[in-house]
């Protein structure tokens, strides 16, 4: 994912899906057939409005600037019970992990999870039955048929969670961006400054014997994100989509290791307490300027969760890091 505004996992659409084609309230005729019954035939379907998955596209950028999602009517219905053409349906593909809100009321209508998945977002109008459908014994030629069904016009939400099996949550200048190049072929910006990172970054980080995980580097979080204060709140509903949380502190950090652990986790806390059942792990980042004894001293005050110390420029506990991950991943 490229940095800046190529990257867009927030879009308001107005989706207007295709209106019913009429039915036919023709009668038979032809040069020996002067008093036939009815022949009409149903009006098409209108089109629908569809999302579905695809694995390979990241942000929902190509539908920022189409406001208006518009599919085609259905056409009227013809004689000798032809039915008519359905409306040409609308496909919208978006990312994995794309859901779909109803604008006015914020309900949840449906989630995109699959490669290939298709769901309907706004349903296009039925067809009008023809006139041959109300044919009875007291009423022989029927001389009206249903109109179509009119399309629906409503305003959707579409919003992109990150699909990832691991989560990396720090302060800005963790290290997040580092480690994730480290372990995987993620280009990410890294410079010693905060908030270098303005979208989340997807990378997949390889395992042994051919298997591998996908990893997201969240923009950092400040004290009081869950409130609205910095970069941190906007990307907070990427983290509700990670298996595994790894909290990442620095060595170097004003306050303890635990005590950053804390804050961090209280912001996940405020945002959203489901957050807390997610299994957390934590690595102790630009631990190559520890000694051992700095290290003893660290480890009698961290909090009870695994935890590991790591530097991924030295590339010190990289691969004891991957280990603690696949466990986490994969624990019932």
């Amino acid at each position: 994912m490229s940095q800046g505004s190529n990257f867009v996992d927030y879009v308001k659409i107005c989706c207007r899906s295709g209106k019913g084609g009429a039915g036919s309230a023709h009668l038979h005729r032809d040069k020996l057939t002067s008093t036939g019954g009815p022949d009409g035939g149903d009006g098409g379907r209108g089109g629908h409005i569809i999302l579905k998955g695809n694995s390979q596209f990241w942000t929902l950028l190509h539908l920022k600037y189409r406001k208006h999602i518009i599919a085609e009517d259905g056409l009227s219905g013809g004689s000798s019970q032809k039915t008519g053409k359905t409306g040409k349906d609308e496909i919208l593909e978006v990312p994995l992990g794309t859901i779909a809100r109803d604008a006015e009321t914020g309900d949840i209508l449906f989630e995109i999870t699959e490669d290939g998945e298709t769901k309907i977002l706004t349903p296009g109008g039925r067809g009008g039955l023809g006139n041959w459908h109300f044919k009875t014994p007291t009423l022989q030629t029927p001389r009206f048929a249903q109109p179509g069904e009119p399309g629906k016009e409503e305003w959707m939400v579409l919003e992109l969670k990150v699909l990832a099996d691991v989560g990396l949550v720090g302060f800005p200048n963790a290290g997040k961006s580092t480690l994730l190049s480290v372990l995987s072929a993620a280009k990410p910006e890294i410079a010693d400054y905060p908030f270098t990172t303005l979208v989340p970054n997807l990378g997949i980080v390889s395992y042994r014997n051919g298997k591998s995980f996908v990893m997201a580097d969240i923009p950092g979080i400040i004290e009081g994100a869950s409130k609205g204060k910095g970069l941190g709140f906007r990307f907070l509903r990427h983290i509700e989509r990670n298996s595994v949380l790894l909290f990442m502190v620095p060595a170097d950090t004003s306050r303890s290791i635990k005590e950053e652990y804390e804050i961090l986790k209280n912001e996940l806390q405020q945002f959203n307490s489901e957050l807390m059942q997610k299994p957390h792990l934590l690595a102790v980042t630009k631990s190559d300027m520890l000694d051992d004894e700095l290290k003893t001293e660290m480890k009698a005050d961290l909090p009870e969760i695994p935890t590991i110390f790591i530097s991924a420029v030295a590339q010190q506990g990289i691969t004891e890091l991957k280990d603690m991950l696949w466990k986490a991943i994969n624990e019932e």
